[in-house]
This record gives C-alpha cells, structure tokens and sequence, in this order.
C-alpha cells in the first residue's frame, strides 16, 4: 500500500466515493495488464493504484466497523 494517506472529508470517509475508486482502480489495471505503457508511466500508474486500493480499503474497512456495531447494539438490546 502507499504510505500517502488519503485525503479524507471532516468525517473521516476518503474524499471520493467507493464506487468511483474501484472504477478508477480497474482502469489503471487494465491499462497496466495491456502494457505499451514506458516505464515511468507504468510507475505512475502503480502508483495511483496503490493510492486508490487504499481508498477502498478505507471503505471496506468503515463499512465493516459500522456493521459490527449495528450488530452490537442489537445484541445489546436483546439481552
């Protein structure tokens, strides 16, 4: 993973959507499995993968976190 952390909004989610980040993700990929690419490019693009696998695993990860807390509260009340 990038050691630059991505930008985030005030409430901690990553400034671009889920959604967008993983489209932008598999074009970067495409564009590196095609080849014809130099090398610095193939870099670059390396690069901004690394930095938009780790937007998505920022969402994946707060998403996971408000699950396990739905799921808390529900115990909670249960009991």
């Amino acid at each position: 993973m990038s050691d630059t952390p991505a930008a985030e909004t005030a409430d901690g989610n990553p400034e671009i959507p889920y959604e967008q980040a993983r489209e932008e993700l598999a074009e970067v990929v495409g564009k590196l499995e095609a080849g014809g690419t130099t090398l610095e490019e193939s870099l670059t693009l390396w690069e901004r993968g690394e930095q938009l696998a780790a937007i998505c695993q920022q969402w994946l990860d707060g998403a996971r976190a408000r699950l396990e807390r739905a799921q808390q509260q529900s115990n909670d009340r249960a009991e």
